[in-house]
């Protein structure tokens, strides 16, 4: 009977210094002061086109691609999107140069912006360049906000000719970083 009584009054004393718990009034206007940051790193393009694609008797030639883009459909997007850097690596293992043009078109097909990228001929040693990043913010921002559709317009400069037998490919890489702003 006694370790009953002694079991009834710690649980009462128990629960009672529950009572006596700290707490402080709760402030719900600090969700005002409230600012998200998020980063986002994401693929943008690739292509690997080998030589025997490329066939010509050595002149100048061009292959034209163009592809949908809807990154910026959504409204939420576009209106907390901050800034954007894009990134591109090339990697060329065939014994002629190149000019990449990277198009950015609108809706009705205006263009907006073309970034232009020169990929020396494959000697042998590794041909991998990175090209230093592509910043959107302010009004180039804006641009890139109205980008419908990517363009990319590769140039093959003259040189040897490339045929069926032609070994080597040219590698192209993108990466885009975004930055957003939610309040």
């Amino acid at each position: 009977m006694k370790a009953t009584f002694l079991k009834r009054i710690s649980t009462i004393l128990f629960i009672s210094f529950l009572f006596f718990s700290c707490s402080s009034d709760l402030d719900f206007d600090q969700t005002k002061d409230l600012k998200l940051e998020p980063v986002f790193v994401a693929n943008l393009a690739y292509f690997n086109v080998p030589a025997t694609q490329l066939m010509n008797d050595g002149s100048l030639a061009v292959y034209p691609d163009v592809t949908e883009f809807d990154a910026f459909k959504d409204k939420y997007f576009r209106e907390h999107l901050v800034k954007t850097e894009l990134d591109f690596e090339i990697d060329n293992t065939i014994i002629r140069a190149f000019r990449i043009d990277l198009i950015l078109l609108d809706a009705n097909n205006q263009v907006l912006e073309t970034d232009s990228y020169n990929v020396p001929a494959y000697s042998g040693t590794s041909n991998v360049i990175k090209f230093p990043t592509e910043v959107f913010e302010g009004a180039r921002l804006d641009l890139l906000k109205r980008t419908t559709k990517l363009g990319f317009l590769v140039t093959m400069a003259p040189g040897p000719p490339l045929d069926q037998n032609s070994t080597g490919n040219l590698k192209f890489k993108s990466g885009a970083t975004v930055y957003m702003q939610i309040e």
